[in-house]
């Protein structure tokens, strides 16, 4: 884990998972998520947890964004704010969906790396411009339009996906969540975030 996070654990305790998923249910967030660390973090504020969970769920399961982008971007999110989580929970997400290891790990060194074509290098340096400037520079839009697509919904999803990741990054990394119990941070490397 990073030097950050405290070595006493999570500065908020995780729910019970009972208790996790009564929250879960009276707030209509799925019992799957209650099941995550993360929620069991954020079901102390139900609203909050919803709101979250009603956003990641629209970005992961109805985009118009093409889901191997989108993970791109959360790993490069992952890798750039130090997030062992997200980056070893997405990891599994990305393999899931195709991605292979080598162009998952290539995202620390991305703008070296041939293996990337125009739609990956915009999705990426939109995180690295977010992650610099707060906002996605014209030249970058210029070619997420040229290489992504002219779709607004597509645009939008871009903008949103690099905003919501780099706030649960935010999230995770001061609340010192956890990784679930019998889940190794990955890359097997040993580079981490």
């Amino acid at each position: 884990m990073s030097a950050d996070i405290p070595a006493e654990g999570p500065r908020l305790p995780l729910l019970a998972e009972d208790e996790a998923r009564r929250r879960a249910g009276q707030c209509g967030v799925p019992d799957y998520m209650a099941d995550l660390s993360i929620f069991r973090v954020l079901l102390h504020h139900p609203r909050l947890a919803r709101a979250v969970c009603d956003l990641l769920t629209t970005l992961l399961f109805d985009a118009a964004l093409d889901p191997r982008l989108r993970e791109l971007v959360i790993m490069r999110l992952g890798w750039t704010t130090g997030s062992v989580y997200e980056w070893t929970q997405h990891w599994r997400i990305a393999t899931a969906l195709g991605l292979s290891p080598e162009e998952l790990l290539a995202v620390r060194d991305w703008t070296d790396d041939p293996r990337f074509g125009p739609a990956e290098r915009a999705v990426l340096q939109a995180v690295d411009d977010t992650m610099t400037h707060g906002m996605v520079e014209r030249r970058t839009w210029e070619a997420l339009h040229a290489h992504v697509g002219d779709d607004p919904e597509v645009l939008l999803e871009v903008v949103a996906a690099v905003g919501a990741w780099r706030m649960v990054a935010a999230v995770l990394r001061t609340l010192a969540v956890p990784l679930e119990p019998g889940v190794d941070p990955w890359p097997p490397d040993g580079s981490g975030p």
